[in-house]
């Protein structure tokens, strides 16, 4: 996967990404998708999408989490999705797990709440997507995962719960990729 075949699949992910948000439900709440990210196996063809991706924008945090660099990248000219603009790229170096698909791996939306625990944030979310309550208690095929993410200097909690299904994932979160990478100055 290079920088030209990722910007070559990402009318096939937009089109996949903004199906999978009309059956959770979210479509409607015009949440802002602050990032995307994409998923690589590979250390040689991480440091290469770094290369070229540095040419489309500025690197704005290069964070250990989990082990393992993830950079974020604030793109000159936003990305596309279903007409909203998507302003950062996530950028992961691989880490033990080999992924089936390279290339684009999940969106994240920022829906605005107070909420600073998974469970919180999942009360928050069904208030406003009754529907997506069956979702969350695992009776459809769509996976659910809550997680609690923080990198090394982060200061804010930014609670997460992602939903997967066919290879993609949506992650939805109450804090933007720009205000966590704030709270670590």
């Amino acid at each position: 996967m290079n920088y030209a075949q990722l910007q070559q699949s990402w009318p096939k992910f937009n089109q996949r990404i903004t199906h999978f948000l009309h059956q959770l439900g979210l479509a409607d709440l015009a949440l802002k998708c602050d990032h995307c990210a994409l998923r690589v196996n590979s250390k040689e063809k991480a440091e290469l999408l770094v290369d070229a991706f540095e040419q489309a924008g500025q690197v704005i945090s290069n964070n250990m989490i989990n082990g393992r660099p993830i950079l974020i990248i604030k793109l000159h000219t936003p990305m596309q999705l279903n007409g909203a603009s998507v302003p950062c790229v996530e950028l992961p170096f691989p880490s033990d797990k080999v992924y089936p698909q390279e290339g684009w791996e999940h969106i994240e939306l920022v829906l605005p709440t107070t909420a600073t625990t998974c469970e919180a944030l999942i009360s928050d979310l069904s208030r406003k997507v009754p529907s997506i309550t069956a979702i969350i208690e695992g009776k459809t095929d769509i996976k659910v995962k809550l997680s609690s993410p923080q990198g090394d200097n982060e200061r804010l909690a930014n609670p997460t719960v992602a939903f997967k299904k066919d290879g993609i994932c949506i992650k939805v979160h109450p804090h933007s990729i720009e205000t966590i990478i704030a709270s670590e100055q």
